[in-house]
């Protein structure tokens, strides 16, 4: 049960702020079916089946070394991604953001549900890119075909030059994608009143900063995630459940209508 003396000071927080970060991670999309990373229900803790580290399956120089492997568990990631929806967490972002038009959602997810959702794109930063898009390495050709070509002999060929293609994501061992860090801080040095943190346990600078500054600055963090995090002890208030459970909630005492 989801604490509601929690739920009314978050709400509270939330209805009053004017400029809002949303930071999701892959917990988020545990209830579309998507299996997360790290922790609870992790797809890839130990070794894939060529007995590799899943962070070396899935990295740039593989990609380059051997793109066939590469794109064997990248197929995975976009099977499960395609057959997935977004659940009514992300509906409740959404239309959170609908209602204050200078909240923005920072996310790690490559699964675009967010977009599907109704998170306007000129709000959303996809830190890790997403997996629907891809592009030719040779000569940069787009394709935004996902479905068709994971029915296809992988890894998938450029209709135009016969080169490798990729999706718009960040493999491991590759740098975060410029344009979107450079989103982030510049909305980052205008501040934020609240930064609300779903789903993710990592610990990297661009979700530290948010969080730290917002707080220095005499604003408010919320956790919501199943299992505590080393983010959770600098919260003002934690939620130990999913998304799913406390979103709708806290819509509902945010909207007093």
């Amino acid at each position: 049960m989801v604490d509601p003396q929690l739920l009314a000071r978050a709400g509270a927080a939330l209805r009053d702020a004017r400029r809002i970060l949303v930071i999701t991670g892959a917990g988020l999309c545990a209830d579309s079916g998507l299996p997360t990373y790290r922790g609870l229900g992790g797809l890839y803790n130990g070794v894939t089946a060529e007995g590799l580290p899943i962070e070396q399956a899935l990295s740039g120089p593989m990609l380059e070394r051997d793109p066939a492997l590469c794109w064997k568990y990248l197929a995975q990631l976009g099977e499960a991604c395609l057959a997935g929806r977004p659940n009514a967490a992300h509906h409740a972002i959404a239309r959170l953001q609908q209602a204050k038009p200078e909240c923005w959602v920072l996310t790690q997810n490559i699964d675009g549900y967010h977009r599907q959702a109704g998170s306007p794109d000129e709000r959303l930063i996809e830190i890790h890119g997403h997996l629907a898009s891809l592009f030719c390495r040779a000569c940069g050709a787009v394709r935004d075909d996902l479905s068709e070509v994971l029915g296809q002999s992988l890894p998938p060929r450029c209709n135009a030059c016969d080169g490798v293609m990729r999706p718009s994501v960040v493999l491991f061992e590759e740098v975060l994608p410029q344009g979107a860090i450079e989103a982030l801080y510049q909305q980052l040095a205008l501040g934020f009143d609240v930064v609300l943190v779903i789903g993710t346990t990592a610990s990297f600078p661009y979700i530290h900063a948010p969080i730290a500054e917002t707080r220095a600055a005499g604003g408010f963090a919320i956790e919501i995630n199943p299992l505590r995090s080393g983010l959770s002890a600098g919260m003002d208030v934690f939620f130990e459940s999913r998304a799913l459970e406390v979103m709708p909630k806290l819509l509902s005492h945010i909207f007093l209508d």
